[in-house]
């Protein structure tokens, strides 16, 4: 015998796939809710998080929670990024081309560093920051530039040239207040537009070498020789002191004797005359020499006067006497 069919049970299938879809659905839109509920923040970033037109900024990195279909959030990268000036992948761009304070032109590329302090202001205070930054660096940049000769800006004023920029950059940065911060700007490369000034500018670098390798060897040298005269000059100090001392007490010396003289002298006048006479004569006459000539002018003969005072041998007295 054949069974009569339910009536019901399509019925309850269909009932029961209808609600399993409805389930699917269901946990399907769930996780799409849950899902774009939660963010998450690296430590590089910062998230801007916008309720109702309302932004805020979010700073602490990890998970966070947004309420879905009313909250936004935007992801604003805190790292210190950078962008060329004045250079291209051809090498200079039109923005490279300066004019100095002595009206020469040359190529300058610069390299600028900034990283976003306040990421609300980064994304709602200007469409552009990082527009607005290059625009300001690149007028800073020429103010600068055009206020030096072309002399300082290849060589020795970079340094001062880069901070004066980046002085002048802070400050109007602050006068906008977009939310980013320059972190520094330098000179990437600097050169005359045509290859003669280049080579001729080149030959100014090798001279002012040379020059600063000769003054330095004349330093040296003068280093060296300063101290060899004062050395020098105080040997010959010590010498002349040394002498004038010898002069002086050779002269006292002298004052003494004369004053023990001039005393003995005062009492026995005629005494000392003649002493000081004979003592004189002791000194002189055995350096004399005596040339007696013959009447007629023909015989010469020469007595030494030494040879009475001193006792000598015979045989070395030569002596010849002529009568007149």
């Amino acid at each position: 015998m054949f069974k009569k069919k339910d009536p019901l049970k399509p019925r309850n299938v269909a009932a029961g796939l209808s609600k399993a879809a409805t389930v699917l659905l269901l946990l399907f839109v769930l996780f799409f809710v849950l899902g774009g509920s939660f963010y998450t923040i690296k430590e590089e970033e910062q998230a801007v998080v916008c309720t109702f037109g309302t932004p805020k900024a979010v700073t602490t990195p990890g998970l966070h929670f947004k309420i879905p279909f009313v909250q936004t959030v935007t992801k604003v990268n805190t790292t210190i990024q950078g962008f060329d000036i004045g250079y291209s992948m051809n090498g200079h761009g039109e923005d490279a081309m300066m004019i100095t304070s002595d009206y020469n032109f040359l190529h300058a590329d610069f390299y600028a560093e900034y990283r976003v302090t306040d990421p609300v202001k980064a994304l709602y205070a200007s469409e552009e920051p990082e527009e607005i930054l290059n625009n300001i660096a690149q007028n800073c940049i020429r103010t600068t530039i055009g206020s030096y000769t072309v002399d300082s800006v290849l060589t020795t004023g970079k340094n001062e040239i880069q901070a004066n920029i980046k002085q002048m950059i802070l400050d109007k940065l602050e006068n906008y207040d977009i939310g980013i911060q320059l972190v520094n700007i330098t000179i990437q490369d600097a050169e005359p537009p045509t290859a003669e000034v280049i080579a001729a500018f080149k030959e100014v670098e090798t001279a002012k070498q040379g020059k600063e390798t000769a003054v330095n060897n004349a330093n040296k040298y003068r280093n060296e020789q300063i101290p060899k005269a004062k050395a020098e000059v105080d040997k010959v100090k010590q010498e002349a002191d040394a002498a004038k001392q010898e002069r002086i007490n050779e002269a006292n010396g002298q004052v003494a004797r004369f004053n023990s003289m001039y005393q003995e002298y005062v009492k026995y006048p005629e005494v000392t005359k003649k002493r000081m006479f004979y003592e004189t004569m002791e000194d002189v006459l055995p350096g004399l020499k005596v040339i007696i000539e013959s009447s007629d002018g023909q015989t010469n003969t020469i007595l030494p006067l030494d040879s009475f005072v001193k006792e000598e041998p015979e045989e070395t007295q030569d002596v010849t006497t002529e009568e007149e």
